[in-house]
């Protein structure tokens, strides 16, 4: 998965795929420490890799108007707990949606935010179509540990989302997580909704409904190019922390955590 982050003020949307290493140190109100224990639902993913998944819950199912191909988001237990069935929420802006991507109906789109200069400065899928496609891909054909969305405000689709296991993902390697880590990469696509304070409430409510929703994730991550001033500023303002600087093979990252247990203070 190619590296990400939020696409804000600027509209610049940076990038995510991490093999670097953590250097800074972390911040003292909220210690974050090592914990090697395997997740319960890595264990439970290796030990149905026979494919034991009911054949009902194929994609498409009648159980979702707006549903994702991958045939994990129908799962019982997935490993982001149903991102597409999180349902719309009110924020200033407007009501806003996640709804898992599918291919056929949103690459056209998706492939055209991904040719803005300022996005493909970040995210390097600019190209053809299928450019987007073969990131795409991976996503909808995986085990679920990363859902790709479309961020919908007011019936209107404005931005490109991932929400993904980061105690799963290899950035995983480079910072100290925990079990359920979640993370957010995110794009706004249309330069109109840029510059104007949008990022900020959607990355304050998407990281709520994460906790809301993931009661076993005790911590939102992402990781904002440092160059990329307005987004830092975007996950700060939504209630981030600034964690440590990592070094990755694209950017030097800032690494972001939103705490559960700081919810209620920020």
């Amino acid at each position: 998965m190619p590296p990400t982050d939020a696409s804000t003020g600027a509209g610049a949307t940076p990038v995510a795929d991490p093999s670097g290493t953590v250097t800074g140190t972390e911040n003292t109100d909220c210690q974050d420490t090592l914990d090697l224990r395997l997740p319960d639902e890595l264990i439970a993913l290796i030990a149905e890799q026979d494919g034991q998944m009911s054949a009902a819950h194929g994609p498409d199912s009648a159980r979702h108007a707006i549903a994702s191909p991958n045939p994990t988001a129908l799962i019982e237990h997935d490993l982001l707990d149903n991102v597409g069935e999180w349902g719309p929420v009110t924020t200033p802006s407007g009501v806003f949606h996640l709804v898992p991507v599918r291919i056929q109906r949103d690459l056209t789109l998706i492939s055209r935010w991904m040719n803005d200069p300022a996005v493909a400065l970040f995210w390097e899928l600019a190209g053809p179509e299928a450019v987007t496609a073969d990131h795409l891909r991976p996503q909808l054909d995986g085990d679920g540990r990363s859902v790709p969305c479309l961020g919908v405000l007011d019936g209107t689709p404005m931005s490109y989302w991932e929400i993904y296991r980061a105690d799963l993902d290899p950035l995983a390697r480079h910072y100290p997580a925990r079990p359920h880590d979640t993370g957010i990469h995110l794009l706004i696509g249309g330069v109109a909704n840029r510059g104007r304070g949008l990022g900020t409430t959607l990355l304050q409510a998407v990281a709520d409904l994460v906790l809301d929703h993931r009661p076993q994730c005790a911590r939102v991550v992402a990781e904002p190019d440092l160059r990329n001033t307005p987004s830092v500023s975007a996950f700060l303002s939504a209630g981030f922390r600034f964690s440590a600087e990592v070094d990755l093979p694209d950017k030097r990252a800032a690494l972001m955590i939103r705490d559960r247990a700081l919810r209620t203070v920020l």
